[in-house]
């Protein structure tokens, strides 16, 4: 029987004084549990801390119940659920015969005992898995989160099955409450009637402005600490909320739907919410729910799916795995471009793995952007300006790399707008490679124009279209290589590349140029090239004569590019481009060559 000097009880001791007292005879466990609505186990642990304390005497468990429990202490769970059977059968409490029950998850997932499963009561937030008609709506809830997810952009589209798949199958509401110590907390009480009694059904809830409360500590209005866990007082609710139930709301929070209106309503809904597959089923999908069952209609536009990242033997990466890489080392030995380079390389919805070379391969890529910008942007000479003029761009060759940087801005931007952003790297980056390799090359000579042998137009065609080619790249590239793009931009630009406008093939629009020209001048310096790389010749090593073969199509081209051909193969005065006796060759070959002596090291210094 409960003592009259209790002291400061917990609620669980508090609920079982209060059964004990309106009873007012000894109760089993199992009725005590009936009667507070509580778990065998908690009931178990308060009772004693009940006897512990001197709140009970031996009257308040029966005998028998006690015995039961003396017979059970020490035994395993098997031999302990056996017995327990055998006493409810032997006192008649016993419903039927037992049956057993097959669990998927039968031991808990980090050590070998079998998992118990103990009810108490629970917040629930509808989410389609029951039949239930939204009011708002009309419509079944379920049918309705469906729809949400045709609605829905996904990137890749396939990603949509695993959505439905999710919704189709769900047969319950979502659990969103746990019985944690951290985390945000359900802002609520619940009234103490006369009786002493928790009255579940009688919630009291702060108003808006008290948010956000702590119902552990914190006292509703009206009332006072000294009436918490009384007869008509109160007691807090002391379950959290769920992680996706918090976050789900992430994109209205952030959007500024409870306190700043004009960013919600120029915000709101996001366009795109990038995240991992799989997390489809939780932080996707309960976002989708909030917002339908808040704003009924969704978060954002879009969705962009990534994949697995993989080891170096293609296995998931998992921290419980063990073969995890903390990014803070790779971030200091290949520096943030690099990493970010490997990153955006991966297409969305396809797993990537983790490859060391690819973010080498980004760093060549960062520090090629820095040196081939600051040599394109200095061709005038120090403190020359930069003149961004397309109608500066009249030598053919010139115009053919404006026209090809033309075509892959518009390429480049129709696979953003795709979500397909490794291909608008892809794209940029192999243009970038061959204006470094081939077109700087062929052109150099002629944007410096050091002794005069081209007219000044003709050098100020280059300058111009280096100028414009890097301007363009350093942009597109900005998404991938952040922070080397944005040196580049503070040497000419003033504000950042990142607020800076998108590349617009319509701005060049005023160059007519033939991509095909650049094309073959390409093959031809390649050809050249692997002359004096296959004859182990310094690049410098002037060809005395040469004889070039090329596809009769491209004759008018080459003849074109005749005088940078010469000047960025050291063949002054001494190529001849003739018709390829191969109807079918595709590329530029040097047919006959004489090579002369190198030219003496120059001293450094």
């Amino acid at each position: 029987m409960p003592t009259t000097n209790v002291g400061t009880l917990s609620e669980p001791q508090f609920n079982i004084l209060n059964a004990l007292a309106k009873a007012n005879s000894p109760l089993t466990q199992r009725a005590l549990s009936e009667a507070t609505g509580m778990s065998l186990g908690r009931v178990n642990t308060a009772t004693r801390e009940c006897e512990a304390a001197g709140y009970t005497d031996d009257r308040a468990i029966t005998d028998a119940g006690r015995e039961a429990f003396e017979e059970i202490t020490g035994k395993t769970t098997f031999s302990a659920r056996e017995a327990v059977v055998a006493a409810l059968r032997s006192s008649g409490e016993l419903k039927g015969e037992p049956t057993k029950t097959m669990r998927q998850t039968n031991f808990f997932e980090k050590g070998d005992k079998p998992l118990e499963i103990v009810t108490s009561r629970q917040w629930y937030i509808r989410n389609g898995g029951r039949a239930w008609t939204n009011p708002a709506s009309g419509a079944d809830l379920n049918e309705e989160l469906i729809g949400r997810g045709r609605e829905l952009e996904f990137h890749p589209d396939f990603m949509r099955v695993r959505y439905e798949n999710w919704v189709k199958g769900l047969k319950g509401d979502w659990l969103v409450s746990r019985q944690r110590f951290f985390g945000v907390p359900f802002p609520l009480w619940y009234r103490v009637d006369a009786d002493g009694q928790v009255n579940y059904d009688d919630i009291i809830t702060p108003s808006e402005d008290q948010l956000p409360v702590d119902p552990s500590t914190d006292v509703p209005e009206g009332f006072t600490e000294d009436q918490r866990g009384v007869a008509g007082g109160f007691v807090g609710e002391l379950d959290i909320m769920d992680t996706w139930a918090t976050s789900s709301l992430s994109p209205q929070l952030a959007c500024g739907w409870l306190d700043d209106e004009d960013l919600f309503a120029r915000t709101y809904p996001m366009d795109l919410r990038p995240q991992g597959q799989d997390i489809i089923r939780t932080w996707l999908f309960s976002t989708v729910v909030r917002a339908d069952l808040e704003f009924g209609a969704l978060p954002w536009k879009h969705a962009g799916l990534s994949g697995w990242i993989l080891d170096s033997d293609h296995k998931k990466m998992s921290k419980s795995k063990g073969n995890v890489v903390t990014p803070m080392g790779i971030l200091e030995k290949y520096g943030s471009d690099a990493v970010r380079y490997w990153a955006a390389s991966a297409r969305l919805g396809l797993d990537a793995a983790f490859d060391e070379q690819q973010m080498k391969i980004g760093r060549r890529l960062a520090i090629k952007v820095l040196n081939a910008s600051k040599f394109a942007l200095t061709m005038g000479g120090e403190g020359a300006a930069i003149d961004l003029d397309p109608a500066l761009v009249t030598v053919p060759l010139d115009r053919a790399v404006v026209a090809t940087l033309s075509r892959v801005i518009d390429e480049a931007s129709a696979a953003l707008a795709a979500y397909e952003h490794s291909r608008a790297l892809e794209v940029t980056e192999s243009f970038f490679w061959t204006f470094c390799d081939d077109y700087l090359e062929l052109v150099k000579e002629r944007a410096y124009n050091r002794d005069g042998a081209w007219d000044e137009a003709s050098a100020a065609s280059a300058r111009a279209a280096l100028a414009i080619v890097i301007d363009n790249v350093v942009r597109l590239l900005a998404p991938f290589l952040p922070y080397v793009t944005e040196e580049v931009w503070s040497w000419y630009r003033e504000g950042s590349v990142h607020t800076a406008p998108w590349p617009v093939s319509s701005d060049l629009a005023g160059v007519a140029g033939d991509p095909s020209v650049l094309e073959a001048a390409s093959s031809a310096l390649i050809a050249l090239r692997r002359v004096k790389s296959e004859a182990k010749v310094s690049p410098r090593t002037p060809f005395l004569s040469v004889v070039l073969e090329a596809p009769a199509a491209s004759l008018g081209a080459l003849e074109s590019v005749k005088g940078d051909l010469e000047a960025a193969s050291k063949a002054v005065g001494a190529l001849t481009v003739t018709a390829s006796e191969d109807s079918e060759a595709t590329d530029a070959v040097v047919k006959s060559f004489e090579l002369g002596e190198a030219p003496a090291k120059r001293k450094k210094g």
